[in-house]
């Protein structure tokens, strides 16, 4: 996407017997003129909406990669305008050292584009999420935007631990009384039956 801020002219002549539609652009930059040839695929702009930086949040992911010593990284880049973006990745030793960049994602990283935000999924090793804080890094026009992974504590896994037991004790309890007052239902009709055959 190319914006055109100073717009001095815009000219274009369509074709009737095709749908080419042919456009001439002439704007200036500090003072000078240019000119812009626009290959197949481009697209053109002429907006005065400002530009605005992306938000950006970092998410461990589950996944079946899981299983298999993978995790997946999550970034989202949202509320931006104009709406393209460039995703980089780094990581740093969660006891201090220097931010070390990670290696181009070759079939490890799937970006996923959507109306008001972008995506990016990063597959990293399961163990390494242990010993590296990760930091995504959101190129814009606007300029670089960051965020890192949210540590996760030992007491807030344990939290998270004693809520599924909880939950899992509360199902089973469930299930024992609708069990327990089901067979109640059963006997009680069954001995309300029996008492009416012998009456008759």
């Amino acid at each position: 996407m190319i914006l055109l801020p100073h717009l001095d002219s815009f000219t274009s002549a369509d074709t009737f017997n095709s749908r080419q539609v042919f456009v001439a652009v002439c704007l200036t930059v500090g003072g000078g003129w240019w000119y812009l040839i626009f290959g197949s695929g481009t697209k053109l702009s002429v907006t005065d909406e400002q530009v605005v930086k992306p938000v950006v949040s970092v998410y461990p992911a589950a996944s079946r990669a899981h299983l298999e010593g993978n995790s997946s990284l999550l970034c989202v880049a949202s509320a931006m305008f104009p709406p393209l973006v460039q995703f980089s990745w780094k990581r740093q030793k969660k006891n201090g050292g220097e931010a070390e960049e990670l290696p181009p994602a070759e079939g490890e990283q799937l970006e996923l584009r959507e109306s008001g935000r972008t995506i990016a999924i990063r597959m990293v090793d399961r163990d390494d999420l242990f010993t590296y804080m990760y930091r995504c890094y959101v190129k814009h026009e606007g300029g670089t935007v960051e965020a890192q992974t949210q540590q996760v504590s030992f007491q807030s896994q344990c939290r998270v631990k004693l809520l599924c037991l909880l939950y899992t004790v509360l199902i089973v309890k469930s299930l024992v009384y609708c069990c327990g007052l089901s067979l109640l239902m059963i006997l009680t009709n069954k001995g309300a039956s029996t008492n009416c055959t012998h009456a008759d």
